[in-house]
């Protein structure tokens, strides 16, 4: 039986791990080239994993609601054409030859679920991080106050390695009286909300629960200032209402004034390059690539920030089937995780 391992694709460089919503096939449904088997999340996008073979689902490694590292297995497919497993009874050598790929699969998965349910601290731990800190004798108190440098904070390899290192050359001191561990500052709880009568209570779903954390994030990650700046835009008004039959019969494409918005703030940055800047801690990174984002209403009510990389490579024509097609995929749910990742500077419309 030819076997073929199903593995939770890469989906991104800030990306470790991604969450099953749904399986689309059940064990024992038949596959299609490319045809969807499960739907996962992120906390970037949400996106649907295809079969790059035909075949037959043999096993689902994980549940829905299961949080999976990239690059770990999570399905068994029996590809197409090979014999079913219950088709003949092989030999005690070709038995055991099948078995132990799929005996190492099963290994695989047992590890990657045990690594993940021991994240019981407040951030995620990557199984090779864990795996590090479980030879090295590193304790969960040790692993909480390793400060990290991955996204959202997480400890990389390099991180705990590193801690390691000062760990090893620290001297030897006497070990002082056990003393009652210092009590961590408390996080102000926000205020309860009265309800009165004949209000409503809706629960948030999940794109609306990462948009409110991502902006208090952003606030605790760089001051927030707002300027206001009003500019005569007459002119790009009457040239689209003139332009904009002509544009679509030549170029296939309606024009909109986001990619013209877009353009001028392209030529903005290149005027002053000091304004496609982020913060990292005391440290401006000055960015070299103009990567522009763009907000897209969803029709769920949510927003997301498809981004529109090497803007200033772009003509208009350029920009505006790129917004078009970004536009048109973020409503289908069709976006990749890479295309709404590495903005510089957002066009909020």
């Amino acid at each position: 039986m030819s076997e073929f391992q199903l593995v939770m694709p890469k989906m991104g460089e800030s990306i470790a791990e991604a969450t099953i919503i749904r399986w689309t096939k059940n064990e024992g449904d038949s596959i299609a080239l490319d045809e969807t088997v499960l739907e996962i999340a992120t906390d970037k996008v949400d996106s649907e994993v295809p079969s790059p073979k035909a075949g037959t689902l043999v096993k689902r490694l994980f549940n829905e609601g299961d949080v999976v590292p990239v690059n770990a297995p999570i399905a068994i497919i029996q590809l197409a054409g090979s014999a079913p497993v219950a088709a003949a009874k092989p030999a005690a050598p070709v038995q055991a030859a099948v078995a132990a790929p799929v005996k190492e699969i099963m290994s695989q998965v047992e590890t990657a679920k045990a690594a993940l349910s021991s994240n019981t601290g407040a951030r995620f731990y990557s199984p090779l991080v864990l795996n590090i800190a479980k030879t090295e004798n590193i304790s969960m108190q040790e692993l909480e106050g390793i400060q990290g440098s991955g996204a959202e904070g997480r400890v990389t390899k390099r991180d705990i390695m590193s801690f390691l290192e000062n760990r090893a050359n620290a001297p030897v001191s006497v070990p002082a009286p056990v003393v009652a561990a210092p009590v961590a500052p408390t996080v102000k709880a926000a205020p309860s909300v009265s309800l009165n009568g004949g209000d409503e209570i809706i629960e948030m779903d999940r794109m609306r629960k990462l948009i409110a954390d991502h902006m208090v994030m952003s606030k605790h990650t760089s001051p927030h200032v707002t300027s206001f700046v009003e500019a005569d835009v007459t002119n790009m008004v009457l040239w689209r209402d003139k332009a904009k039959k002509v544009f679509e019969k030549r170029e296939s494409e309606k024009i909109t004034f986001t990619p013209m918005f877009i353009e001028c703030v392209v030529k903005a940055i290149k005027d002053y390059p000091m304004i496609n800047v982020s913060v990292d801690g005391q440290n401006i990174i000055k960015r070299k690539a103009i990567n522009i984002g763009m907000a897209a209403a969803l029709p769920s009510g949510n927003l997301i920030v498809p981004v529109i990389k090497n803007a200033d490579m772009m003509n208009l024509v350029g920009l505006t089937k790129s917004v078009n097609d970004l536009a048109n995929r973020a409503r289908g749910n069709k976006l990749a995780p890479d295309e709404i990742s590495g903005g510089t500077f957002t066009v909020p419309m």
